[in-house]
């Protein structure tokens, strides 16, 4: 009897270290993003052992990673009445709590954890601070107060200081945690994530030549990590953005380490949902359609696949195909609507909206796309940024009334980034589409519009000419021929103050202005009149207007 209390004790110290074990190769799994790997490890572990709570909490922490909320709750509920580890699922409890924005509640559940803690538990404290970082709404200085209090008990954990690191780095205390991350890989040389952390602060300081030899030494350590190949997509997707010559180069380069990401990481719906975000933000949509239609046959019900059959279609010209994918995502409340998604929508009902002809416009889907497009935009006033390309698309395509219409829209950011251009392609659009008409015959307040978005512009860049010329040619087409005469003379002082060089390279223009002015005094001051004409004929002799107003006027 004594010799089998002991076996039995043997077998059962083995078996705990076995699901020791088993627990830290999944977390070495989770912290290299092999998410279904490190699935299969836990829920095997969960069925060798069922009372398996830090199993069950770490399974649920990866659902709710791949916003699976629905199988992250089973399993931290299931966890809860574990013997062992039950208080990590009360954590994970509380982050779902926070994402549904009830911080107290939240509150309530980490404070129970810590009033159960010994007094060296420090790993509890870790997933709390990473419940209030990874959320839609995160509180690192929550995290940063609770990791200071863990390094207080620990001096020494490599982990606290890593997790530190991250809460640092949400903060936008970059030197702090360049110090965490440093003293995390001097404690432990394994977690190569610290390391790899070091050149992500360089990647966020936009010193990219440096991020990525930083990278090249974590790879000489460990070429297999996959979380490495995303930061070095990220860093070069970050260049080619930021110095538009490098752009061909470091986007072919962040597409194929997102590739060798994925191929060290798995192919699951999440990982390929997380490939075809990044294919967005790299404008690759010949790539997105083909991984669109690989998650379609991985899932057919699953609604964000139509998101990015969506975009991909616009993209690639397939505009009926964009309305429906994007129309059937929108329609459900129980998805989960981005700002892109009723812009796409919008921008392929615009497109849609071009006959055949490409001079033709069907001003009913002209209407139901500017309406998605400001549904986007109440949503995301940033999105108005996008507006300025695709309205000088159309703008080259003369179809202005499509032009003016997404310009329209693009200005009511005062913010954005091109403003004034935009409200010159506003006023130019409308102004082409009314000018030559009778004035029965304009858009009154669209002119009136454009009248107030030249303003816009002079008021910004004072010596800014072409403003003063579109606004002078706006109010003539609005015959309002005083405020018409005026701003031509402004646009003339402008253009005569930079010299002869300047009045011969406008020729046309200056012409213009002058016999505009003169014809506006022809009525109420014939000597003005003719000075204007005169100052015509000087600048071109064999001008057919002013010659035959000057007759006119004798």
């Amino acid at each position: 009897m004594k010799n089998y209390k002991i076996l039995s004790l043997v077998f059962l110290t083995a078996a705990v270290a076995g699901h020791a074990q088993d627990i830290d190769q999944a977390k070495k799994a989770i912290d290299a993003e092999q998410y279904e790997k490190a699935k299969t490890m836990l829920k095997n572990s969960i069925q060798a052992k069922a009372d398996n709570g830090k199993a069950d909490f770490l399974l649920g922490s990866i659902y709710l990673k791949q916003s699976l909320e629905d199988s992250a709750k089973i399993y931290f509920q299931k966890g809860l009445s574990a013997t062992d580890g039950a208080r990590f699922n009360t954590i994970g409890l509380g982050q779902m709590d926070l994402e549904n924005g009830n911080t107290v509640a939240a509150q309530s559940k980490f404070d129970q954890v810590i009033k159960e803690l010994k007094k060296r538990d420090v790993e509890e404290y870790l997933y709390i601070a990473q419940a209030y970082m990874n959320n839609s709404k995160p509180d690192y200085k929550a995290a940063i107060n609770l990791l200071t209090k863990a390094q207080l008990v620990n001096p020494n954990d490599a982990n606290v200081k890593l997790i530190l690191g991250d809460a640092y780095y949400g903060d936008k205390s970059q030197n702090d945690a360049y110090v965490s991350y440093r003293d995390a890989y001097a404690i432990d040389n394994t977690l190569i994530r610290a390391k790899m952390q070091l050149g992500v602060l360089l990647k966020g300081a936009k010193a990219y030549v440096e991020a990525i030899k930083a990278y090249d030494e974590v790879l000489a350590l460990n070429p297999n990590y996959g979380p490495l190949y995303r930061e070095y997509a990220e860093t070069y997707y970050l260049w080619a953005n930021n110095k538009p010559s490098t752009y061909t180069e470091n986007i072919a380069k962040a597409l194929s380490n997102y590739e060798k990401y994925m191929s060290l990481t798995d192919y699951s719906l999440p990982s390929r949902m997380r490939h075809a975000d990044f294919l967005i933000l790299a404008k690759d949509y010949k790539a997105l359609e083909l991984e669109a239609n690989a998650m379609q046959k991985l899932d057919k019900v699953n609604p964000r696949i139509l998101r990015y059959l969506g975009y991909s279609a616009y993209q690639n010209g397939n505009f009926d195909a964009a309305i429906k994918a994007l129309t059937d995502f929108t329609s459900s409340s129980t998805n989960k609507i981005i700002a892109a998604d009723y812009y796409n929508l919008g921008l392929a009902k615009v497109a849609k909206s071009v006959a055949a002809d490409g001079k033709t416009v069907d001003s009913a889907m002209l209407t139901l796309g500017t309406t998605d497009l400001k549904k986007a935009l109440e949503m995301d006033i940033v999105m108005t940024n996008g507006l300025n390309e695709v309205g000088k698309k159309y703008f080259a395509l003369k179809l202005y009334d499509i032009s003016s219409s997404l310009f329209e829209l693009a200005i009511t950011n005062p913010n954005s980034r091109n403003n004034l251009e935009d409200n010159v392609y506003y006023g130019l659009s409308v102004l082409t589409e009314n000018r030559g008409k009778e004035l029965k015959d304009v858009n009154v307040v669209a002119l009136q519009n454009a009248d107030k978005a030249m303003d816009t512009v002079i008021t910004a860049t004072p010596t800014y000419q072409e403003a003063y010329l579109y606004k002078a040619r706006i109010n003539s087409t609005l015959e309002k021929d005083d405020v018409m005469a005026d701003t031509y003379q402004k646009y003339l002082d402008i253009v005569i103050a930079k010299g002869e060089e300047e009045i011969n390279k406008n020729k046309t223009k200056v012409t213009e202005a002058y016999n505009s002015i003169a014809a506006f005094y022809a009525n109420t001051d014939k000597a003005k009149a003719k000075e204007y004409f005169g100052k015509t004929l000087a600048l071109d002799a064999t001008n057919v207007y002013a010659t035959e107003s000057l007759k006119k006027l004798k």
